[in-house]
């Protein structure tokens, strides 16, 4: 019978507007129908049936909120047990808004900056900062604020909450149909206990009610809010969210950082991906530019590679942004393709490693038509196919993640893999093969270069030193990708410094890669210095013949003396 009626409320509701009238009965109905159902499920533990009727009851109230008809600036609805006030607002200059619940037909909007009431039950403070991250247009549809007041929980049933877990009343605050993020400013909400409560004895949280928690059923999640304030009497709760670049490989998916460190790394990330952002497409730039600078295969691996992390950095950066729109397909879509290029960025880092074995552990690179086309093949193709298999299982699969980094702390919420199965297959065990392969090969190439330089050292260039060494092997771990480690070692007490480390490496991967295998890279240089240089830094166009001329015979000699028993080799000099 309780169905029945929620259902009758829903079709009468889904007008476009509903009267004041009209909204005051619908208010009335929820409340006395929640007393019915919710709280009597509550005692008995009957989730089961329950649920459901509790969830859409949540949802007809965040429906009215949007749809109620004001006349002046703003309205109030109240029962014996549920307030929603609504106030229109000029999204585009949006006002300080402080909301204070006195009683349950007690409720003051205003829109200045005021002193919270000592009594009152629960009280909301908006900055005017709230909607400043959006766009104009964005602005325009911020019109409306609406607030909710729930002198009882009993209508948000969580069943892992544990039997001595007592929740407050419940106060929501809501702008139109948008979920903002991304705060200059935080928001503050103080609820006051029923009861007063001994604050040494007992320990309160800031929770969220997140309807994707226990297979759909809702929860409460402390995710993003963290206490700046407790007494005997109230709470008041800060809330705000933030992200890191090591959200993209966080395998425990749960981990949590201190407010302070997750702010730091929120200014790592975004910074070190708009650095490399831009130092990827210099490079790009400079080799596309340069015909003579992509003749061997590692030179086309390597734009292949920057050209990935590009893509992969860019959509990075903008998935927060487009986080802020409610439209679900632009938010699948968003978190599809951060999942593809993270992907492909892994695969050319692979194929680099391949390529690495079979042309200085084996020497010769075997003959194989279409060299590149096949490793475009792979490096594009691969990651498409498992991308491409995780939303055809389910497009849910993809979605709003909301991730925490402490309870007390910060979150952010981000289109990414919401599926920990399609995570940890589609993005865990990808990267544990490719990275395995990488680091394999890193130690039999180290290996195989220290057994050539200590069998012939009579053909070691003279100048070159630990530090020519050092630069050498650095620039070797960031081209594949091996920094990405870090996410391994992210565990217990190490976590926080692992995912500094992870945060720096990766976000400025991009530079690095320009740096060791642009700016520092001679053939390079003296691309820039004969091609975009004047004056005393410019190079002649033919300066450069003589130097690659001994680097070709030098190369010859030295696989002359490695392979002493082949009979044929193809090596050519290309100028």
């Amino acid at each position: 019978q309780v169905s029945q009626v929620v259902g009758d409320l829903e079709k009468l509701l889904n007008a476009s507007s509903v009267s004041l009238s009209m909204g005051q009965k619908a208010v009335r109905v929820i409340s006395l129908h929640w007393t019915l159902t919710c709280s009597l499920s509550h005692e008995k533990w009957d989730f089961v049936r329950a649920l459901p009727l509790c969830d859409r009851l949540i949802r007809l109230v965040e429906d009215l909120g949007l749809k109620l008809m004001v006349d002046g600036v703003s309205e109030a609805l109240s029962s014996s047990s549920l307030v929603l006030a609504v106030m229109r607002v000029d999204g585009t200059s949006f006002p300080v808004i402080t909301m204070d619940i006195v009683g349950t037909d007690d409720v003051q909007v205003v829109q200045s900056q005021l002193p919270r009431s000592k009594s009152a039950l629960g009280s909301v403070y908006l900055p005017s900062s709230l909607v400043s991250g959006l766009s104009p247009a964005v602005q325009r549809h911020a019109h409306r604020v609406h607030f909710s007041f729930y002198t009882t929980s009993v209508l948000f049933q969580d069943k892992s909450l544990k039997d001595n877990t007592t929740v407050s009343p419940v106060l929501t605050s809501s702008v139109a149909d948008m979920s903002i993020r991304n705060l200059s400013e935080n928001i503050e909400l103080t609820i006051r206990y029923l009861t007063p409560v001994e604050v040494n004895n007992h320990v309160s949280s800031c929770v969220f009610w997140d309807f994707a928690l226990n297979g759909g059923g809702g929860g409460w999640s402390s995710l993003g809010c963290s206490i700046i304030r407790t007494t005997a009497e109230d709470s008041t709760c800060s809330c705000n969210h933030l992200t890191a670049f090591a959200i993209l490989l966080d395998l425990s998916r749960q981990e949590t950082v201190d407010p302070k460190h997750a702010q730091v790394l929120t200014f790592i990330t975004y910074i070190g991906c708009g650095i490399s952002a831009i130092f990827l497409a210099v490079t790009l730039l400079t080799y596309l530019m340069f015909d003579k600078l992509q003749r061997d295969i590692p030179a086309k691996i390597l734009v292949q590679l920057c050209f990935s992390l590009l893509l992969l950095n860019l959509v990075f950066l903008l998935d927060g942004w487009l986080a802020l729109y409610p439209a679900v397909g632009l938010c699948i879509s968003t978190a599809f393709f951060l999942h593809y290029f993270l992907l492909t960025s892994f695969t050319w880092a692979g194929l680099e490693a391949l390529h690495m074995y079979l042309s200085i552990v084996r020497v010769f690179v075997p003959y194989l038509g279409r060299y590149m086309l096949k490793f475009s093949l792979i490096g594009w193709g691969f990651p498409l196919i498992v991308v491409i298999i995780v939303i055809s299982i389910d497009k849910d699969n993809y979605g709003l993640v909301t991730y925490g980094r402490d309870t007390d702390g910060s979150s952010d919420d981000f289109c990414w893999l919401r599926s920990d199965v399609a995570f940890y297959v589609g993005v865990v065990a990808y990267f544990l093969l490719v990275f395995v392969l990488c680091l394999l090969v890193f130690v039999v190439v180290m290996y195989q270069l220290a057994r050539i330089k200590k069998q012939n050292p009579h053909n070691q260039f003279p100048s070159r030193g630990v530090l020519t060494d050092v630069r050498s092997v650095t620039g070797l771990v960031v081209l594949l990708g091996l920094t990405w480690g870090f996410a391994l070692f992210a565990w217990g007490s190490l976590h926080t410094p692992f995912v500094y480390l992870f945060s720096i490496f990766n976000s400025l991967q991009g530079f690095f890669i320009f740096v060791f295998h642009c700016a520092v890279k001679d053939n390079v240089r003296r691309q820039w210095r004969t091609y975009l240089c004047c004056g005393r830094l410019r190079l002649a166009e033919n300066s450069g013949l003589e130097l690659e001329l001994m680097l070709c015979v030098r190369a010859v000699k030295l696989t002359l003396v490695q392979e002493t028993n082949t009979e044929k080799f193809d090596f050519t000099c290309r100028f």
